[in-house]
């Protein structure tokens, strides 16, 4: 798990899956981008590498022999909010909702689209590099007690602290600047993911519903972010 040659001041990329071949080939499209690359070959080595730090992103094969992905993300997850791109060779939206449902940001289905791949990359460590900067915020955006501090980055509820995701960050940020409002899920992903949109659906829905049980009582039965049935989604102007 040697980073390869790459930009010494890049962001570290960690890429995990138990074809070797699927490791170099994402590898070679990532250094040609200017970052340097870790390698993992199952979970346990991924959950490693993260633990000691200095990685900005991983890569996640979902199916793997000893610790599978989706127990990875989760082990990750305890520990860290950097972002993951799960990456899976089922296309079903249930495998996609499930790595979304317990921390991925994203997900891409094998076989990928290189140009997609590394899209997805910018994408998600322009988010996470975001929400690490102190600079550059542009206000603070309330509804009740939801507040959403963009010089901190940092999400509050009654003043007590929220760990959220670098996407769930975005979501919320977008959301709770343009309060009453509605948007579509398409319209969100757009927004936050700064990309066309893949069929964000159920994307951002399972993010919608993690967010809900960080930040209401009763997520059945929310107070501030609703679904508006058949438009899409808001932060209630409180």
């Amino acid at each position: 798990m040697t980073p390869s040659a790459g930009e010494q001041g890049a962001h570290s990329v960690l890429v995990c899956d138990d074809d070797r071949d699927i490791v170099n080939a994402i590898e070679i499209y990532l250094v040609a981008e200017g970052y340097r690359v870790l390698k993992a070959y199952d979970g346990a080595e991924a959950l490693e590498s993260v633990t000691r730090g200095d990685v900005s992103l991983v890569i996640m094969d979902v199916m793997m022999p000893g610790m599978d992905g989706m127990r990875a993300t989760m082990k990750i997850r305890e520990r860290a909010n950097i972002p993951i791109l799960m990456l899976s060779a089922k296309s079903e939206d249930y495998d996609k909702v499930a790595g979304l449902g317990i921390g991925a940001d994203d997900y891409v289905t094998k076989p990928f689209n290189p140009i997609e791949l590394i899209a997805r990359v910018k994408s998600l460590i322009r988010r996470y590099t975001s929400l690490g900067g102190k600079e550059g915020g542009q206000g603070v955006f309330r509804s009740g007690g939801l507040e959403v501090d963009d010089g901190s980055k940092q999400v509050t509820l009654d003043g007590e602290p929220v760990a959220v995701t670098p996407t769930e960050y975005g979501i919320l940020r977008f959301l709770t600047e343009n309060a009453g409002k509605v948007f579509s899920a398409e319209r969100i992903y757009e927004a936050v993911w700064e990309e066309p949109s893949y069929s964000p659906e159920n994307t951002v829905a399972v993010h919608i519903r993690r967010i809900r049980e960080k930040i209401e009582i009763e997520p059945g039965d929310p107070r501030y972010l609703k679904v508006v049935w058949g438009i899409g989604y808001k932060i209630e102007k409180i």
